[in-house]
């Protein structure tokens, strides 16, 4: 980044975080660096007034708490993790067998693992894994918590989806994750890799319906007022128009 630093005019960071990489380690001043948050499609993705079953899912009773993430099952998006923080949930409050599923939406290398994991506790027909789905606002509809184990990542989409969907969400403190979730007002962020973190938080999100209800609404909310479509689209245009009028002022200079 640092030999091609010369070629690039005006760089877009995703997240606080990348922003601090790019002028602390690549050395970009600050007037050569705008920070723009994705925006997301809030009306694709929007709550409803209760939960609505996934289709095919086989946990569709109205009494029950459904703790799900959605995404490539690779590495650094660990969901193992997330199976392990499940069982230690289990393990910690016994009665949650009664209420408390997982859905693991998507494909990958580490599905077995998943498998693997929920199997040897003795909990894999609390959790349902259905591969690779392509109805995903439904798929968040259809959720009680939304949760991302991820060992990296730079702004998610996921979360803002989830967000919009008025989901409470436990995301791990990686990227621009903690850009997102406001710590006890729309979820929790918790350390990466500590099963055990993200178990005590599903313990007391399944635990306190009304409590993750209502961090769902304030989550949705954070959305409307700060990760819009329509403000990622005005800031980029905005950036776009100073270019423009910067490399005219540069091209009249000189001729």
């Amino acid at each position: 980044r640092r030999v091609y630093r010369p070629f690039v005019g005006h760089y877009i960071a995703l997240s606080r975080d990348l922003e601090h990489y790019l002028r602390k380690h690549v050395g970009i001043g600050a007037a050569h660096v705008t920070q723009i948050y994705n925006g997301v499609d809030s009306e694709r993705f929007h709550p409803c007034s209760r939960r609505e079953p996934i289709s095919d899912c086989p946990f569709a009773e109205p009494d029950l708490c459904l703790v799900g993430a959605v995404g490539r099952m690779l590495t650094v998006k660990a969901q193992p993790i997330l199976a392990q923080a499940f069982v230690e949930a289990l393990h910690a409050q016994p009665a949650l067998r009664e209420r408390l599923r997982l859905v693991l939406v998507g494909d990958g290398p580490l599905r077995a693992e998943c498998e693997r994991v929920l199997q040897d506790a003795g909990a894999r027909e609390l959790a349902w894994l259905p591969g690779e789905r392509t109805d995903i606002p439904a798929v968040m509809r259809g959720l009680d918590l939304f949760v991302l184990p991820s060992l990296a990542e730079g702004i998610s989409n996921t979360i803002l989806e989830a967000m919009a969907s008025a989901l409470p969400v436990v995301a791990t403190d990686v990227g621009g994750n903690a850009d997102l979730v406001a710590q006890a007002q729309t979820g929790y962020i918790v350390p990466a890799s500590d099963p055990q973190a993200m178990a005590r938080h599903l313990v007391e999100l399944a635990r306190h319906p009304e409590l993750a209800r209502s961090m769902g609404r304030a989550g949705r909310q954070r959305v409307q007022d700060n990760f819009s479509m329509l403000a990622m689209v005005s800031t980029y245009q905005r950036v776009y128009d100073e270019q423009l009028r910067r490399a005219r002022h540069s091209s009249k200079l000189n001729s």
